[in-house]
């Protein structure tokens, strides 16, 4: 049977967990801001009129999309490679940021320039695996 001990550098990955709460937070608080800015009452998500609005929104959405399996990939893998998830997990909120301010530009295409956040979850990912295949016995 496999078991799994948790080391002192797991603390690491925990930083990675509240960096990624500060992130949410600031692309929030881009979206609050435009929605003043571009008079985009609640509930709506998005503005029939302002493309630029939708570009702020867009971000959020899409990283709230992507972070319930970024925080499984970065707490799991974490268990056995804390320092080297760590890394894959600031790589990927970097890459968020990059994105971000890509994507405020108004322009779509921008967003593209944080494309190098992929290597942080893909990282992740296989991290994950290799954690998966090692409680299993297979490695």
């Amino acid at each position: 049977m496999a078991t799994i001990t948790v080391s002192a550098d797991f603390g690491y990955v925990v930083l990675v967990v509240v960096a990624t709460w500060v992130l949410l937070n600031w692309m929030a608080m881009q979206v609050m801001k435009a929605r003043k800015k571009f008079n985009v009452a609640y509930p709506n998500l998005y503005s029939p009129v302002s493309n630029d609005f939708n570009c702020i929104q867009r971000v959020h959405q899409n990283t709230i999309e992507n972070i319930p399996a970024f925080l499984a990939f970065l707490i799991l893998g974490g268990l056995q490679f804390p320092r080297l998830s760590a890394v894959f997990g600031v790589i990927f909120l970097l890459g968020r940021v990059v994105y971000a301010f890509g994507y405020y530009t108004g322009d779509p295409s921008k967003r593209n320039r944080g494309a190098f956040g992929y290597i942080g979850i893909i990282g992740l990912i296989i991290n994950t695996i290799l954690l998966a295949l090692n409680l299993l016995g297979w490695i």
